[in-house]
């Protein structure tokens, strides 16, 4: 059965870091394509950022370039979203996922999902 356990959500100040984490088990996520996406109350699931197994493709949503990092460490077979400067409207529920299309455009398709943590950027 395969399962994707994410964690590291909390209260952050505007300007802090949070790191988000995604435990696997039941799949390999070496040889997955992975990613983060978020919900926001009332709006539609956005993809935040997905790279390809290889590592050779990656995607980042413009409104998070130069902040935000995805990562992957094989050996405990955990995804990673490091999240910098953050943002007021960066509160959200961020899910983990293993989307099955990315592009330097966009990633979707995902196959299994986190059950989500919450983001909350406030002063």
């Amino acid at each position: 059965q395969v399962q994707l356990v994410d964690s590291g959500g909390g209260l952050v100040q505007p300007g802090g870091p949070l790191r988000l984490s995604c435990a696997a088990s039941g799949l390999v996520l070496r040889f997955s394509a992975i990613g983060w996406f978020r919900q926001a109350p009332g709006k539609e699931r956005e993809g935040v950022s997905c790279i390809s197994p290889s590592g050779g493709t990656a995607y980042y949503a413009d409104s998070v370039k130069g902040r935000f990092t995805i990562s992957r460490d094989n050996a405990k077979n955990t995804m990673y979203l490091q999240m910098n400067s953050l943002k007021p409207e960066d509160t959200s529920v961020y899910y983990c996922a293993t989307p099955r299309y990315v592009t330097g455009h966009g990633c979707s398709g995902a196959t299994y999902w986190g059950q989500g943590t919450q983001v909350t950027v406030s002063s």
